[in-house]
């Protein structure tokens, strides 16, 4: 247990042992006494310098291997939210940049509609 600090593994709640749980896996005794711990990445780190046998050697390799590929995934999915963000940050400000647009058309409308008099330029004829 001192190599497994609670960052490295985790016990399942009983919920989750639920969800995990398959019809056909149930043991004779009745199911498991306690809810079984989870290995985080450096958990299995430290679980492959324990254990020695050619299969938890494979089985320990397989499962970095898993998580650098959640890692990978993981990033990829940051970066499309934060091109999304992005994009939403752009069309918000178009948004405003076009109803500012209208708004001055709408003023210069109004003018035109009604034109101010103003004193002519120019000689006058006495």
């Amino acid at each position: 247990m001192e190599r497994f600090p609670k960052d490295f593994m985790f016990r399942l709640t009983k919920e989750e042992c639920k969800d995990l749980q398959s019809q056909n896996a149930t043991s004779s005794w009745g199911g498991r006494r306690r809810e079984p711990f989870v290995f985080m990445e450096h958990g299995v780190l430290v679980l492959s310098s324990v254990l020695n046998s050619d299969r938890a050697i494979v089985v320990n390799i397989q499962i970095i291997q898993v998580f650098t590929k959640i890692r990978e995934i993981l990033a990829d999915i940051m970066n499309i939210k934060m091109e999304i963000e992005e994009i939403k940050k752009k069309l918000s400000n178009q948004n405003r940049n076009i109803e500012l647009v209208f708004s001055y058309l709408d003023e210069l409308l109004e003018k035109k509609d009604s034109p101010d008099q103003r004193p002519k330029i120019g000689y006058k004829k006495s």
